[in-house]
């Protein structure tokens, strides 16, 4: 029996080096390199753009001698990991490169990568041109790489990458954008400093609202905080207090998460330091933390705690606001159909949902105010928010017990809202699932359940004036020998004026690209109607012909069935149950 072997085509190292979704990202995996062997610091600097100047990153780390370049470095996909361990020799990190592939991250910015390293009285120099192993014919394992090994100072450790030969087709690193990938992973570690163009990581290369302040407080000297709210949770959030430039164990909510009027998530987007040197006879031996019973830590929290609550209230009742402002329209609309008198109890309990459901997508958000504008019809919940006026101005304990009555009945009614629209769903399934059923009993299952369409047109509302609209162009399209053509066709419409046309079709039925164009036919003559509106077109039926390419299908227009419908609708009730029983 013969053998066979793999192949490696020097193409890999252009493809590796594709791996990376921007610039900043394939440098960042070289700066990993750097924290791997144990810098403490790295020196980063990226050329104006457009010039011809290198990229050059430098540190201060363990270096590597000409073996360990040979048998390590070059040795593709070997992890590191498996050779060393998952904790750096020296200071025991914990090893971020553990693929073997990181060292190609320099191709996918330049075409020349010089690689100098230093160590133990050795510096080894190795050159990498992606553009002379491309043209080679050899496997890449047999390339011949340029290479020298001259004696350098035995102090001198450490390894400088030089990228040339920039593509120009890529734009240039950002030096504010690789800061701001740069510090969530290494903004709060110590002995380790990353200097881009001569300014090291800071909290505010964090995208988000920056603020900073100072204060001298008696008995602690001069305190600096800086700090960040980010537009997404981070994994490294909290306050951090650093002391002669060092970061004293690790950040903390520091009490905020005990106050109950700031939502959790927002507690993860704030990101804050404070400098505080006045404290270094407080802290321990191992600068692991500080001694609890600290009176200037406590004069610290005395000051800064409030400060940073009020911060994170503003921006709760900012963004609360802003969400409530996106679906004031339709909900207006909503509230016009309950009594005068209901609609202003019907603003106190959006507002509660609100900030209840704060910092869930759009798209929960919807499905949320759907089910809770139809409790509102409810006479119970109604009731307890006219009791919870009534007692507002007398005793302190009965407006309390009112208003705990509220939050309950309130939950409890958005719960059963939502399971009888999950039952509603279920009788459509038993409808769909049935082969005698026609168009016309969907249609009247659906005209007055919009969301089970999606949360996009959960808010949309059908009228008489619509359905004359559409009864109107049935009949004047399809008399006489077209009358048995005549489709079945709900129209509805959202504050913003856009519109929802939804052609129905039996359950037995399988959609195809002639009912995509039908569809699209009627919805240009509905204009001769409406004039030139938006109009999304939903179509439904049994299936939907497996030969049409979803990405080809017009825009604004939706083929579906009946079970991917009720589906969807029951995943967000289901997610909406569950989280209102665990809360």
């Amino acid at each position: 029996m013969s053998k066979a072997n793999f192949r490696v085509d020097t193409r890999l190292t252009s493809l590796l080096g594709e791996n990376y979704r921007s610039t900043e990202i394939a440098l960042k995996e070289l700066i990993d390199n750097s924290w791997d062997a144990d810098a403490e610091h790295v020196w980063v600097t990226l050329p104006e753009p457009f010039t011809t100047d290198p990229i050059i990153i430098k540190d201060d780390g363990s270096g590597m001698t000409d073996r360990e370049v040979r048998n390590e470095y070059l040795f593709i996909a070997n992890s590191r990991t498996s050779r060393k361990g998952d904790r750096t020799p020296l200071k025991q990190r914990p090893v971020k490169g553990k693929k073997g592939i990181g060292k190609f991250a320099g191709l996918a910015v330049s075409n020349v990568m010089i690689v100098e390293t230093r160590a133990r009285g050795k510096q080894t120099d190795v050159t990498i041109n992606k553009d002379e192993l491309l043209k080679s014919k050899k496997d890449l394992e047999k390339v011949d790489l340029p290479i020298a090994v001259n004696d350098c100072n035995e102090n001198e450790k450490g390894t400088t990458i030089t990228l040339t030969h920039l593509h120009q087709n890529f734009t240039f690193p950002n030096p504010e954008k690789l800061k701001e990938i740069l510090i969530l992973d290494y903004g709060r570690q110590n002995n380790f400093n990353v200097i881009v163009n001569g300014k090291s990581l800071d909290v505010e290369n964090i995208r988000g609202e920056s603020f900073s302040d100072t204060f001298d407080i008696p008995g602690v000297g001069q305190v600096i905080v800086k700090g960040t709210l980010t537009e997404k949770p981070l994994k490294h959030s909290g306050v951090g207090i650093r002391v002669d430039g060092k970061l004293i164990g690790k950040p903390d909510a520091f009490g905020i998460d005990q106050n109950e009027t700031i939502p959790s998530k927002l507690n993860k987007r704030l990101f804050v330091e404070i400098e505080a040197n006045g404290l270094k006879d407080d802290v321990t031996a191992d600068h692991g933390a500080i001694i609890e019973n600290s009176v200037a830590l406590q004069k610290i929290r005395e000051l800064i705690q409030p400060k940073l609550e009020e911060k994170l209230r503003d921006k709760f009742y900012q963004e609360v606001n802003l969400q409530k402002a996106r679906i004031q329209k339709e909900v207006n609309r909503k509230l016009e159909k309950l009594p005068e008198h209901r609609r202003h109890f019907a603003e106190i309990g959006i507002d509660r949902v609100l900030k209840k459901f704060y910092n869930e997508s759009d798209e929960r958000i919807d499905t949320i105010l759907s089910v809770m504008l139809d409790a509102f019809e409810k006479d119970d919940y109604y009731e307890v928010m006219r009791h919870i006026d009534d007692t507002k101005d007398s005793d302190v304990g009965q407006f309390a017990e009112a208003l705990s009555e509220f939050g309950l009945l309130e939950m409890s009614l958005i719960t059963r809202q939502a399971q009888n629209r999950k039952q509603f769903l279920d009788y459509i399934d038993r409808l769909a699932s049935n082969e005698h059923t026609l168009e016309k009993d969907i249609h009247k299952t659906l005209e007055n359940a919009f969301w089970v369409f999606g949360n996009d047109y959960s808010l949309m509302s059908s009228n008489e004036s619509l359905k004359g609209m559409i009864n109107k162009f049935c009949e004047n399209k399809y008399t006489g020998k077209n009358a048995a053509k005549r489709p079945d066709l709900l129209l509805s419409q959202d504050i913003a004026n856009k519109y929802l046309l939804v052609e129905f079709k039996r359950p037995s039925h399988t959609i195809t690209r002639d009912d995509e164009n039908q569809a699209i036919k009627y919805r240009d003559e509905l204009f001769a109607y409406l004039g030139k509106v938006p109009m999304d077109i939903i179509v439904i039926g049994g299936k939907v012909d497996t030969s049409i390419e979803s990405e080809l299908i017009s825009r604004g227009v939706k083929l579906t069935t009946f079970n991917a419908l009720t589906s969807f609708a029951r995943i967000q009730l289901e997610w909406l149950i569950k989280d209102l029983m665990t809360n």
